[in-house]
């Protein structure tokens, strides 16, 4: 039976503060068998340790999202020096930038990401990348970093930005979105891209694929996203999972089960 890896969770979200045991207890029956639980600030980095700790599918990626960008100095830096020497800690993210609504002004957001990047480099670990309508200055960072590799994650780039992610060797993750019905550009860039370079992702609590568009999401709805990709590839669900779950688990340096 084939399995999935959700390579993109924040199981640390509030929306499964009630919950969360009992829907992370229902991973194994739905044969998903890998999670990347991603951090956004200091505290969620700490708690996606404190899930990989706990649970031996799960993993976690430490960093500052965009909009924790004004917290990002040297000292947040060296705490996520330290916390990535933890060995469940394989990515160092989600970390990028967000212009979308600016809540941190772009320069402070650019200055974040290039430190993170730079972290990412020293310590030869690769980057959970979030990307909103930042698109150039986005690639010009990464172009400074030529040895760090990592996923551009939720991709809603067009075919034309998706070619140049792929030409300096990231990967792209596709969540929910790619189901839904306006999803042009995401459906165009999955029947186009290299297989090598697919992810499949859910950002839950976020994103939630069709017919369960606008509820909270979890690991378990993967297998639409799969069956989506697999339609536009002319391949099997099953072959896209093990595509995807080998592509993780080469990004992120994790064993199978």
């Amino acid at each position: 039976m084939s399995w999935y890896f959700d390579s993109h969770a924040h199981y640390d979200s509030r929306r499964f503060r009630e919950d969360q045991q009992q829907v992370l207890a229902q991973m194994e029956p739905n044969h998903v068998r890998r999670i990347m639980n991603v951090g956004c600030d200091l505290a969620s980095s700490y708690t996606s340790i404190a899930l990989a700790e706990q649970y031996d599918f799960i993993y976690a990626a430490v960093g500052s999202h965009p909009d924790d960008a004004a917290n990002v100095d040297e000292a947040r830096v060296e705490e996520y020096r330290q916390l990535a020497r933890h060995p469940r800690v394989r990515a160092i993210g989600e970390i990028g930038l967000d212009y979308y609504y600016e809540d941190v002004p772009r320069a402070k957001q650019q200055e974040a990401f290039r430190m993170q990047m730079a972290l990412a480099q020293e310590l030869s670990m690769p980057v959970i990348i979030h990307q909103r309508d930042a698109y150039e200055d986005a690639l010009k960072i990464v172009d400074e970093f030529p040895a760090v590799r990592g996923v551009f994650h939720c991709f809603s780039g067009s075919l034309e930005y998706a070619k140049e992610v792929v030409k300096r060797g990231y990967y792209m993750g596709f969540t929910g979105v790619i189901t839904f019905k306006n999803a042009r550009k995401a459906v165009e860039v999955a029947q186009w891209a290299p297989l090598n370079r697919l992810l499949i992702e859910t950002d839950c609590p976020y994103m939630a694929p069709e017919p369960f568009r606008g509820k909270r999401c979890d690991s378990t709805m993967l297998p639409r996203m799969a069956e989506k990709i697999a339609g536009l590839r002319g391949l099997s669900t099953e072959e896209i999972a093990k595509i995807t779950r080998e592509n993780a688990m080469e990004l992120f340096g994790v064993d199978a089960p």
